[in-house]
């Protein structure tokens, strides 16, 4: 099945320099030919916005697509026609990035057929748009440093954050206790509500965590893993809580702060400290059979809702800038992922 010989009016955000995203994105149309032998014409239906996408933009990320280029790592998007050579999908597909800086901030777009990553559809759009970045942090961060097993006490900073929210859900999933620090804020009752619902086992302000007894009086066992976006003080305050041997993991630096870490943590604890970062994770097992258990695994609790999607605020391609200004949000407390609909364009 085919398209029209050419599509004329596919939109795209495309930035020929580094800087704020307001200030250099712009909205460009073009036309794309048919695909040709082992490529396929995507219609993107949905695209997150990340704070890495922002700091891409910025320059400031080191995943840097060459100029000009097409921001966006995440997405769903239909397929509406194949080359003459595709095996792997058909018409009618949903697909997903099989890999980075694939600029899903698009309507339309061909790709060669094995950058892209079938999923079923009874994975709702939102979840599938979102599937490649968040959940499958969380994922490698809970299953590649610390052999846990049920029972076993997961501490974390950033709770409310779409990572942290993945987190607690997988923890209650694998049977895993959850401790998440979040930031103090006028409705926090309504937050804790949140992440308990979601099965967080302990929610703790950043003034709460520093005075908590929880660990000491035995009420939960002390963490095995810290998982830690923040930085600063905030990880200080959950690297003291771990466990003889524990290892923080370090995935993010929303406080734009240094880790501070006391020599007796090092020492007397033998805490070890390691960082994470997706993309290169992605780059090394682009083909590994770990990464297809992992998105098949994570399908299916999309499926069984057992996982579900953080808030989310749906915004109409065309007012772009609402979401590049609010994504990269460094006060942490509005909660919201901001999704482009690439439909409304």
């Amino acid at each position: 099945m085919s398209i029209d010989p050419k599509l004329d009016s596919v939109k795209s955000l495309f930035y020929k320099e580094y800087g704020e995203p307001a200030d250099v994105l712009h909205i460009t149309t073009q036309a794309i030919n048919q695909p040709e032998n082992n490529q396929v014409s995507v219609k993107w239906l949905l695209a997150p916005v990340n704070p890495a996408d922002i700091n891409t933009i910025q320059g400031k990320y080191p995943s840097k697509p060459p100029l000009p280029a097409i921001p966006g790592n995440e997405g769903v998007g239909e397929v509406i026609a194949i080359g003459s050579n595709v095996k792997n999908l058909t018409v009618g597909d949903r697909v997903i990035p099989n890999g980075t800086n694939l600029g899903t901030w698009r309507t339309h777009a061909n790709y060669n057929s094995d950058e892209l990553m079938k999923i079923p559809k009874n994975v709702g759009a939102i979840e599938a748009s979102m599937l490649n970045v968040n959940p499958c942090t969380a994922y490698r961060m809970l299953k590649d440093f610390v052999s846990l097993t049920p029972g076993d006490t997961v501490i974390q900073n950033g709770g409310n954050s779409a990572v942290g929210q993945m987190v607690i859900q997988l923890c209650k999933t694998w049977n895993y206790k959850s401790v998440s620090v979040v930031r103090d804020r006028p409705n926090i009752q309504e937050l804790k509500d949140h992440l308990t619902k979601l099965g967080a086992d302990e929610i703790l302000t950043e003034d709460e965590i520093r005075k908590t007894q929880i660990f000491k009086s035995k009420k939960l066992p002390s963490p095995k893993l810290a998982l830690n976006c923040i930085c600063g003080q905030n990880a200080l305050d959950c690297l003291r809580q771990l466990a003889h041997g524990g290892i923080m993991v370090t995935y993010g630096g929303m406080s734009r702060e240094p880790i501070t870490v006391p020599t007796s943590a090092l020492i007397f604890k033998d805490i070890t400290l390691k960082g994470f970062w997706m993309t290169a994770w992605t780059k090394a097992n682009m083909n590994s059979k770990e990464r297809v258990n992992m998105f098949t695994e994570l399908g299916t609790l999309f499926q069984q809702k057992k996982l579900k999607a953080p808030p989310h605020k749906l915004i109409p391609f065309c007012q772009f800038q609402e979401a590049v200004i609010n994504a990269l949000n460094i006060d942490g407390r509005t909660g919201v992922k901001y999704i482009l609909d690439m439909t409304k364009s």
